[in-house]
């Protein structure tokens, strides 16, 4: 959709998708053709580099969506996932994000403590409003669908595979993999680690450099984290659910040993799945189930994550949630409840620059007497945002 200006068809101009976003076989994961299947891919990032027909182009590549040709750097793109979005504010183009699905699920309060480091939240369209609409994407007329076509298609009533097929013909391709979590049954093709995706990410942005030094700032925090992590018997287990509201009841659990990247600073710091041998699923599309504080008992993890609390501070959470399970019946036997070893669990959604901050946070939470304050420069960080490390 163009607007008077010809603006749109000219971003239609310099992207191109190498390999048909929408057909059935890609969208349906089609392994044979795009890589491994299972929970085990996690080899080589996209390809950047190379193909597109002017001098400046360049390719990349990612599965499910395949090669993306490029002539220049996207200016907006349009994001479902505030993961990804992360991943572009780290890479010092966050004035290229236009949307996001949920718009309270994209936690950019870490962006405070780094000095130069900003989105502007009242600028993004949120996708979701109680389902999915093509014309929103329409409206937005993005450069780049950042987003994992495979879970438009089956997570939203409505929303068929012609639709994204018409979305990447009409307004822009498609680039991403579902990465936060992985648990679909429909995801059947080649998982990306969250450098992996960031990495590729980056070839979109033409940003390699500063991707590079965001690693190795990563790589450098790690060492220096795990260096003095207790043994792994010393560590405790962890059981990791969902529950809204202040005096919660009931939990959707999730299994802590699952991959995906938003269990990567729990897995970094070996907390181990306190679900591990005990028969109860984790949720995803396709499980549902609950909990309650019975089934908790017949676990007793050493601690208790809960979703679904970000928007509050720990001491916000403590006084609430944590009080009331403290004055439970049932929930004040548990000994994560005894010990005070209930924590708000992390975002659903995270990216790099999340990461770093929730594996100071949980470190400090699991760990006090080892690990305190600040974990990582902040100015250093904000230098490799703002490109200037």
């Amino acid at each position: 959709m163009a607007d008077d200006t010809g603006r749109g068809v000219m971003r239609r101009d310099v992207l191109s998708t190498g390999a048909a976003v929408g057909g059935a076989a890609l969208l349906a994961g089609c392994t044979d053709a795009l890589g491994s299947a299972g929970d085990g891919g996690d080899g080589g990032s996209g390809d950047g580099g190379g193909g597109g027909s002017g001098s400046n182009s360049y390719t990349v590549s990612m599965v499910p969506t395949g090669e993306v040709s490029f002539d220049s750097v996207p200016e907006s793109v349009t994001n479902y996932f505030p993961g990804y979005a992360d991943m572009a504010v780290a890479l010092g183009h966050g004035d290229s994000i236009t949307s996001v699905g949920i718009a309270s699920r994209y936690h950019t309060d870490v962006y405070d403590e780094l000095d130069g480091v900003s989105v502007d939240e009242g600028s993004l369209t949120e996708l979701y409003q109680g389902g999915l609409d093509t014309e929103v994407f329409y409206s937005l007329d993005g450069d780049l669908h950042l987003i994992d076509p495979n879970w438009l298609v089956n997570n939203f009533d409505g929303l068929e595979r012609a639709d994204v097929d018409e979305l990447a013909e009409n307004v822009a391709p498609f680039l991403g993999n579902t990465i936060f979590r992985r648990t679909d049954s429909w995801h059947d093709y080649r998982y990306y680690t969250m450098y992996e995706a960031f990495e590729t990410v980056a070839e979109v942005y033409q940003e390699t450099g500063r991707f590079e030094a965001f690693q190795s700032f990563h790589d450098d925090l790690l060492a220096s984290v795990q260096a003095d992590l207790p043994p792994a018997k010393d560590r405790p287990n962890g059981l990791l659910c969902f529950a809204a509201g202040d005096e919660p009841e009931l939990f959707y659990p999730a299994r802590l040993s699952d991959k995906g990247t938003s269990k990567k600073q729990f897995h970094d710091l070996g907390i181990s799945d306190a679900l591990a041998g005990s028969g109860v699923e984790g949720l995803s599309t396709n499980e549902r189930g609950q909990v309650d504080y019975e089934t908790m008992l017949n676990v007793d993890p050493d601690s208790i994550l809960i979703r679904g609390h970000e928007t509050k501070t720990e001491q916000e959470f403590r006084d609430t949630v944590l009080s009331f399970m403290q004055d439970h019946d049932t929930a004040s036997q548990l000994t994560a409840v005894q010990e005070g070893r209930v924590f708000r669990g992390g975002p659903i959604y995270e990216g790099p620059i999340h990461n770093l901050f929730l594996t100071e946070r949980f470190a400090a939470a699991y760990f006090p007497d080892t690990y305190s304050g600040e974990l990582f420069d902040r100015d250093e960080l904000a230098g490799i945002v703002n490109g200037e490390a």
